[in-house]
């Protein structure tokens, strides 16, 4: 009986622990999709004053640099909690995280890329990966919601709410923009 329980107690923390992983993961896919959509609206703001290599390159710039201060962050308050430096598996594990969340802008550099081959036009490239890029926080929510034990109801709400939070903060950024 006493096994039984160890073993399910193990079971629990290595659930618990790959959730925590998966919600990490979530978080700055989360981050490096607001900033590339960020990136892309200021990029179409003179969008006519760039060529797409220039743009691609500023994205590429801009998420490199808040994911190298996103590992920076993680490895501070790994070591701050852990009171010591990450073991090897440990790093791997912040790497991952961080490298990880390149993918968000894969398709946008694809957009861009596409544009720099002639085969439609900056302005519709950026539109298109912002759209892209909304979508994404869409399904990344959906994603981080789908094993939650919430009736169907409350995920979908907390869908939409995630979401208009999402267009809240591309209205904002829009409105910075104007000033």
């Amino acid at each position: 009986m006493e096994k039984r329980r160890e073993d399910s107690n193990s079971a629990t923390t290595a659930d618990h622990t790959e959730l925590e992983q998966h919600a990490e993961r979530l978080k700055e896919r989360v981050y490096v999709t607001f900033t590339s959509l960020a990136v892309l609206m200021a990029l179409s703001s003179h969008a006519h004053e760039e060529t797409p290599g220039k743009a691609a390159l500023t994205l590429f710039i801009t998420v490199a640099g808040v994911l190298l201060a996103s590992f920076c962050a993680d490895l501070v308050a790994h070591t701050v909690v852990h009171q010591g430096l990450p073991h090897r598996d440990e790093l791997r594990h912040l790497l991952r995280v961080t490298g990880g969340a390149l993918s968000a802008v894969t398709v946008p550099l694809l957009l861009i890329a596409a544009a720099g081959l002639g085969w439609m036009h900056l302005t519709t490239a950026l539109r298109a990966g912002q759209i892209v890029l909304v979508v994404t926080l869409g399904l990344l929510a959906w994603i981080a919601l789908r094993r939650v034990r919430l009736p169907l109801w409350q995920r979908l709400l907390l869908i939409g709410v995630l979401t208009a939070i999402g267009v809240a903060a591309v209205a904002l950024e829009l409105l910075a923009h104007l000033f």
